[in-house]
Order: structure tokens, then sequence, then C-alpha cells
């Protein structure tokens, strides 16, 4: 949680301009980039941490705020750079907003992507949305099962998606 509230107070302290949309778009793609990285990173320290299943929750919570406030910082840019992106001017509140709404799938009713760039990134972010609870999920999960194995607490042939009857 620490680690959470410390990338969301980043998000609102970190200056953002917007002045180049190709600057924006490649800090998009360095920023997929990094929490690739730091989920890779973050799956091998779940399989040697002596408390997996912890680690496993504060992977997900570090990488889960991360990228949301990676496409939050994005949409602000993009609003900045281009105004009229959005249904209306977002603030660093209405981007993160706007990005959580996307990521719950509850709807849109007030802001939504006007421009095609918005509604571009918009859909990456729904991709990798479901990527991030499906196969993050899968991952974490894995990861988990190595590190309890390792440390002889799962018998190899114990857990259910192994069994062979």
């Amino acid at each position: 949680m620490l680690v959470a509230a410390g990338l969301v107070t980043v998000y609102y302290v970190l200056p953002l301009d917007g002045r180049s949309t190709t600057r924006d778009s490649v800090t998009l793609a360095f920023g997929l980039l990094v929490v690739i990285v730091v989920f890779w990173w973050q799956v091998r320290a779940i399989v040697t941490s002596p408390h997996p299943r912890l680690k496993a929750i504060e992977a997900l919570a570090a990488t889960l705020a991360l990228f949301l406030l990676l496409f939050a910082g994005t949409y602000f840019l993009l609003e900045q750079t281009t105004p009229g992106s959005f249904s209306e001017p977002l603030t660093k509140t209405d981007s993160l907003y706007f990005t959580l709404t996307t990521f719950t799938t509850v709807g849109y009713g007030d802001i939504t992507a006007r421009s095609q760039t918005g509604r571009v990134l918009t859909m990456v972010q729904m991709v990798g949305g479901l990527m991030l609870v499906g196969v993050a999920a899968r991952i974490l999960a894995g990861a988990v099962e190595a590190g309890l194995r390792r440390q002889g607490r799962l018998p190899s042939d114990d857990f259910p998606a192994r069994r062979k009857d």
C-alpha cells in the first residue's frame, strides 16, 4: 500500500507539461516497458520470498498502480497537447478518474474520449488491463506456487492445476 500511495503522490507532484506528442508517445511506450520489467522483477521476488502470497499481493498492487498512473498521466498529457481529445478538459484527478473508469469497465457517462488518439489510448489501456488481470494473475499464482514448493510447504503433486488424475 505504501508503494501505491507513493506512486500516487509522485503522479500528483510530477510536473507534466505535455509539450510534445512524440515525446509523450515514447514516454508511454517506455512506461509500459517499465511496468513489464517491474512485474517480472516482482515475480522473481515472489519465488524467493519467505512469504510468497503476501509478496504476490504487494506485487499486484504495485504493478496495478504503476499501470493505472501511467495511463492517467498519458491522458492528462494528451489533453494538454491536443485540447478537445476528451469530452471535457482533464485535470490530473479527472485523468485518474477516467483511467479507473476504463479499467473497472463501469462505463462512461461524463468523460469520454473524442479524438482518435484518445480512443486508441483507451483501447490500449483496455487490452492492457485485461492482460494485467488475466495473464498477470496466472503468472503471480504460478510464482506463489513455485515459492511455496521451493520452501517445501507445497509438494510438487499437491497443486490441483498440476494433477494428472
